[in-house]
């Protein structure tokens, strides 16, 4: 059989059936914010948020560390509660953060769009002795990005002071955030504990948690809502973060803390479309490229956009061409690549529908 023929075949199976899946996994010490960035940001981008500038004498807030209990590298966040502080933004004294995020810079695999479903799986362990906020300490949020309600997230993990101290998880689709389930906060004290999280984010979506100590296997909470409003009316995408995000309203109660993580993986499954995935790929059958080859521009006849609702572009090699600055409509100007073999890839809510060769002369 021809070998282009078997590497064209695997290149529009990948495409077609492998949910996009993205782990950050802790490598050794150094290079922690580099090593982030890689894979949660654009290149030259920062998905870093630390308080380094106003504490440098203690040096970056992030590090990696050997774990003998996961007998792997892990990631360690801290955080003071003094001289630490949100970002070094002017004016903003009454709480501090050191997380990381997916944003605007992240890739698109990283953004959680409407009707998508998308799982989140990491582990984290806090002190034997953790003191949360009597007003909040997060140490995941889901928030969104764009529309009215941005400002608060939609899920948040907030530890809390009480009687007992607890873990709350927390919702809301507009402002007003409610609390969905608590569990006492020494469940998870001192342990390490793998969370498997998957939200439909939709107006009617679904949420399901699973948090299991590793040291027993045992799940030690959970939650799963069918019906559930996961989506905030005017957002652009929704994205996760993690680490330590706590009020300083009350800093008799606080200490200084390390809160460490591991295995991080956000991976998108296919979507609920509205319309089949087969009736789509049937309206998009007749696409075709023209001219095919050219050496300047090449256009999609018969492209109806309610068929799809991205464009890519990939080299032989499987390697992601940016077409951004040179798709114009339905047209894309091939003029500046090398000659050689492209595949031109249509998504409907990042799912494929067709796959088609364009060769540039």
């Amino acid at each position: 059989m021809n070998k282009q023929f078997i590497f064209i075949s695997i290149f529009i199976l990948f495409f077609q059936v492998i949910p996009a899946q993205v782990v950050l996994e802790a490598d050794g010490p150094g290079n922690t914010y580099e090593l982030i960035n890689s894979v949660l940001a654009l290149p030259n981008r920062d998905v870093v948020e630390v308080p380094d500038c106003n504490h440098s004498a203690f040096g970056r807030h992030i590090d990696e560390v050997f774990d003998t209990e996961l007998n792997k590298n892990v990631f360690r966040f801290y955080i003071h509660v003094t001289p630490d502080d949100d970002r070094c933004k002017e004016g903003v004294d009454d709480r501090q953060r050191n997380e990381i995020k997916t944003y605007d810079n992240s890739p698109e695999n990283l953004k959680a769009n409407e009707g998508e479903t998308v799982q989140y799986k990491w582990k984290f362990k806090i002190s034997d002795d953790f003191k949360p906020s009597t007003s909040f300490t997060h140490i995941h949020q889901i928030k969104s990005v764009g529309g009215s309600y941005a400002s608060i997230p939609m899920i948040s993990f907030t530890l809390r002071k009480s009687n007992p101290d607890r873990l709350e998880l927390r919702h809301t689709s507009t402002t007003n955030q409610t609390t969905l389930k608590t569990a006492n906060l020494d469940l998870f004290r001192g342990k390490w504990v793998s969370v498997n999280e998957t939200i439909k984010f939709s107006d009617a979506g679904s949420y399901s948690l699973e948090i299991k100590d590793i040291a027993t296997n045992e799940v030690i909470f959970s939650y799963h809502n069918n019906a559930i409003d996961n989506w905030q009316d005017g957002a652009e995408f929704a994205r996760p973060k993690w680490g330590i995000y706590r009020s300083l309203n009350n800093q008799v109660n606080l200490q200084d803390e390390i809160v460490k993580f591991a295995d991080f993986s956000i991976q998108e499954n296919p979507p609920t479309l509205s319309v089949s995935l087969e009736v789509l790929k049937q309206k998009a059958e007749n696409i075709f490229l023209y001219p095919n080859p050219s050496s300047k521009e090449v256009e999609f006849k018969n492209a109806n956009s309610g068929n799809y609702n991205s464009v890519e572009m990939y080299d032989y090699s499987g390697r992601k061409i940016s077409i951004e600055k040179r798709l114009n409509n339905n047209k894309i100007d091939v003029s500046k690549l090398s000659k050689g073999l492209y595949f031109i890839v249509f998504k409907n809510n990042n799912f494929t529908v067709k796959v088609l060769k364009c060769y540039v002369k």
